[in-house]
């Protein structure tokens, strides 16, 4: 196999559901050795894995299983914890404390070891108990108010968006985390939550109200600033087009044969459009729906005017540039065979992410694992017959 950027660095997986095992998928397709640990007989709680999702999150890793209530298994994982460079949990804050994962426990054991944390809410503060759930950060972290259709009311969005983010943006904290270590020789605790994640995402929509005192409203598939943008009718469908500054405007006009809209008192500026949106969408929209996505998407690229279609999600994978992109991964499953999986949304030259093997079955690696940490073949059978391993 190639030499891959993280293959020098062993990452404990103790996550579940989905915000954990999306940091933990940025390191095991990047190289690392990543050891998931698991209840004995994949207890309820961690997914089916037989379902397309959990087979996407959970490739590139072993499994071994481990009752972390019992002693044996707190030892078990204490001996790979000595040996690892970094561990993920996504419990909350007081069971993390009872099972001994912990920061000050972590980190007086194995001062070198990054620990990564994902909560709902926070390590600290009046919600740090509480269970998290994605919609739930969607809802508390302003996202629903701001989605769908103006009067509409709350709309979640079509991915677990907070999941996903504080997943990702653990991982680059984890990852700055090591690079620092190596400077210091100390591990540090990096922690997110699905609420920070989820302020964090809204970007320009919080500084409006941050910096101007705005409370954004819902703007449906309009652009809450600039105008025209958004989804426009066609002839055969709908497109997304944007036009953005004096430059863009003026062509778009030209394209829509509406020059005498470019410096019409009511559009003139951006702040002129955006006062009279309904009324120049209305016009616009009488006059793409006269013209075909093709036609349109011609036009307006031969001007340099951003737009395209709104496609399906099967639409998406049979888009020439999405063919031509390395966002699909292949690898091959002992019973299921080739599968498609969604690759990484970033490129490294000369280097891909590894796809060397599909998601574990539940304690597919215990014997493997507990053999390296020097466990011998009688004292593994002991485990697995006292339901420890």
């Amino acid at each position: 196999m190639t030499q891959l950027p993280l293959d020098r660095f062993t990452v404990l997986d103790l996550t579940r559901i989905r915000s954990g095992p999306t940091c933990v998928r940025q390191f095991a397709d990047w190289g690392a050795n990543v050891i998931k640990v698991e209840p004995p007989e994949d207890a309820a709680g961690y997914g089916n894995r037989d379902t397309s999702d959990f087979q996407n999150l959970h490739r590139n890793k072993r499994s071994l299983t481990l009752d972390l209530k019992t002693p044996e298994g707190q030892e078990i994982l204490g001996k790979l914890i000595d040996k690892a460079d970094a561990l993920v949990e996504n419990f909350r804050p007081g069971v993390k404390a009872r099972l001994g994962l912990d920061w000050e426990t972590l980190h007086a054991r194995n001062p070198r070891l990054v620990l990564g944390s994902i909560s709902g809410f926070g390590q600290t503060g009046p919600y740090a108990e509480r269970p998290g759930f994605d919609q739930v950060a969607q809802g508390m972290g302003g996202l629903m108010s701001i989605t769908g259709l103006p009067g509409q009311g709350p709309v979640r969005v079509g991915v677990p968006i907070a999941d996903l983010t504080a997943g990702l943006y653990c991982a680059m904290g984890m990852m700055m985390a090591l690079l620092d270590r190596e400077r210091t020789g100390k591990g540090q605790w990096v922690h997110t939550s699905l609420l920070q994640a989820q302020i964090g995402m809204l970007d320009f929509q919080a500084v409006r109200w941050l910096i101007d005192g705005v409370v954004p409203e819902q703007a449906g598939n309009d652009h809450p600033t600039a105008v025209p943008m958004g989804v426009y009718p066609t002839s055969d469908g709908a497109m997304n087009i944007a036009v953005n500054g004096a430059r863009m405007w003026k062509d778009f006009c030209n394209v829509i044969d509406r020059l005498d809209l470019f410096d019409h008192p009511d559009y003139a500026t951006p702040k002129d459009r955006q006062k009279n949106r309904a009324v120049l969408n209305a016009l616009i929209y009488e006059i793409t729906s006269t013209r075909s996505v093709a036609e349109l998407t011609e036009a307006l690229l031969a001007a340099a005017i951003p737009c395209g279609p709104i496609n399906r999600i099967d639409a998406v994978f049979a888009d020439p540039q999405v063919q031509h992109l390395p966002i699909v991964a292949e690898v091959d499953h002992p019973t299921k065979g080739r599968q498609r999986l969604l690759g990484q949304a970033f490129q490294l030259d000369g280097v891909e992410p590894a796809m060397h093997s599909a998601t574990p079955d539940c304690g597919e690696h215990t014997v493997e694992v507990l053999s390296e940490l020097g466990y011998t073949a009688e004292q593994i059978t002991a485990f697995r017959t006292g339901g420890i391993a």
